[in-house]
């Protein structure tokens, strides 16, 4: 059965979110796993890093950062995206390239392992 999980800090920040907003991101998030690799480039985007494989899905204002996972998706954080280009901005990348930027960047990976560790509590 396909699931979409969200670890404590993902349910955290959606929670936190008005109903409305969160039923709009929800229904934008429509997607199979195996979709993925077909997927609107500018809607998804692919961080890779040391053979870790993350996607970005764009929905409105906010960034939804997921895995593919045995049960379906794994959703590790979503975040407003001037908190994603504050990020950017304090690490001085560059914005054209965002995903490849963000795959090298060793605090963003703190941040979605921030939201592993949070489940496993």
């Amino acid at each position: 059965m396909f699931q979409i999980v969200f670890n404590e800090i993902s349910a955290a920040e959606m929670s936190a979110l008005p109903t409305e907003l969160q039923l709009d991101l929800l229904a934008d998030f429509q997607l199979l796993p195996e979709e993925l690799e077909k997927a609107n480039p500018d809607q998804f985007g692919v961080i890779e890093r040391d053979g870790k494989r993350l996607f970005r899905y764009r929905v409105n204002d906010y960034r939804i950062y997921f895995e593919k996972a045995p049960e379906g998706i794994t959703v590790h954080r979503v975040l407003h995206r001037n908190t994603i280009r504050d990020f950017l901005f304090r690490a001085s990348l560059p914005m054209p390239n965002e995903d490849v930027e963000l795959a090298q960047q060793r605090k963003f990976w703190e941040l979605i392992e921030e939201g592993k560790a949070a489940r496993r509590r």
